[in-house]
């Protein structure tokens, strides 16, 4: 189940909130050479190790060679504790683990934000943008800032891929440009913590003040190549959870010209799957009016086949390339970037020029 490893510490090559980066060499064990690798520890759960600490390694992503982390992630540094924290806070991520965190949520007793959350009847209105990828969130506040520079986007990161929510660089990078980050159900690690994606999308509006929601799961989703066997599954309930709290769902389509693999060609069939089967309410579907001229037929043809109830709208999509290109971060997809995969990134900015155009006109 799990690759334990002890290391030691060899140098700190930086990290980012709520990270730190290391270079660790890890002992070696019975039919195996030791060797180096890079490590990642979570300053809130393990503390921050130093050069020349001890430390107990989960190795799972290294032998497993995936691509979104290859970290030898620290559990413990069995040597220098860090000291217990204290205060309010019952709810427990990631429920019994070896790794459960206790975090105050926003709903429970002890929080200061309990009664602003218990007495929001709806979110009147406001756009919800939902994703597949966590890959979605840059050009999606691309879009966004590009038509509403003064937009308040807070960003509602669900559990279908990493857990704590410091291991996103681009949650780090993009800071200034997200009001908040609720983490909601089992992930943790945001600004806010929600039991689950109701009570975060309440946040996000009574908490954080937030004109726009992007809800998306963190790096590294999961799939199986099935039908029902991905974690974007959870896009399509986002959309019914907007829906019932008096949101105005948008549903982010995920497409692409890049992807050697056929389900994700065109429009993926994790869009297909979530918006045509699992979201029973209807949301609109930005369509970019930009689409490669070989794989247009198959698009459309795609979104034929999407449920009546769905509303679908064609954007304007000048100046969203220039937008992402200006963003503090490096887009990629699938290691693939706006080059590579221009269609995906401009459809997920043509989502957020929507939300934004949804919100303007509420003001």
């Amino acid at each position: 189940m799990i690759r334990w490893r002890y290391g030691t510490v060899t140098g700190v090559r930086g990290g980012w909130r709520g990270c730190t980066e290391l270079e660790v060499d890890v002992e070696a064990r019975e039919g195996e050479d030791a060797y180096a690798a890079r490590g990642l520890a979570y300053d809130e759960l393990v503390g921050v190790p130093e050069v020349g600490d001890r430390v107990l390694l989960n190795c799972n992503a290294i032998a497993k060679g995936l691509g979104t982390g290859g970290y030898a992630l620290v559990i413990a540094v069995p040597d220098r504790l860090p000291a217990d924290v204290e205060g309010p806070g019952h709810i427990v991520k990631a429920r019994y683990t070896p790794m459960q965190a206790m975090r105050l949520a926003v709903d429970e007793d002890d929080s200061p934000y309990r009664a602003a959350v218990e007495g929001c009847e709806d979110l009147g209105g406001m756009p919800v943008v939902v994703a597949d990828l966590h890959s979605a969130l840059a050009p999606v506040l691309a879009g966004v800032h590009a038509t509403a520079p003064d937009a308040k986007v807070a960003y509602v990161m669900t559990d279908g891929g990493s857990l704590p929510a410091w291991f996103s660089r681009q949650l780090d990078q993009l800071s200034d440009r997200i009001c908040t980050v609720v983490t909601a159900g089992q992930c943790f690690g945001g600004d806010l913590e929600a039991t689950n994606i109701h009570n975060a999308l309440i946040a996000a509006r009574t908490v954080g003040g937030a004109d726009i929601a992007i809800v998306a799961q963190g790096p590294g989703n999961l799939g199986t190549g099935t039908v029902w066997g991905f974690s974007g599954t959870a896009a399509g309930e986002a959309v019914n959870a907007a829906s019932v709290l008096g949101g105005r769902p948008v549903a982010s389509l995920r497409i692409s010209e890049g992807d050697a693999r056929e389900r994700h060609r065109g429009i993926s069939h994790h869009s297909m799957t979530a918006y045509g089967k699992v979201a029973l309410a209807a949301a609109d579907i930005p369509v970019p009016d930009e689409l490669p001229a070989d794989l247009e037929p198959k698009i459309r043809a795609q979104l034929a086949e999407l449920p009546e109830r769905h509303r679908q709208i064609e954007i304007d999509c000048s100046g969203l390339a220039e937008a992402m290109e200006a963003l503090p971060v490096k887009l990629s997809t699938m290691g693939r970037g706006l080059d590579r995969d221009r269609v995906y990134f401009i459809a997920e900015a043509a989502a957020g020029r929507h939300a934004a155009q949804i919100a303007k006109r509420r003001d």
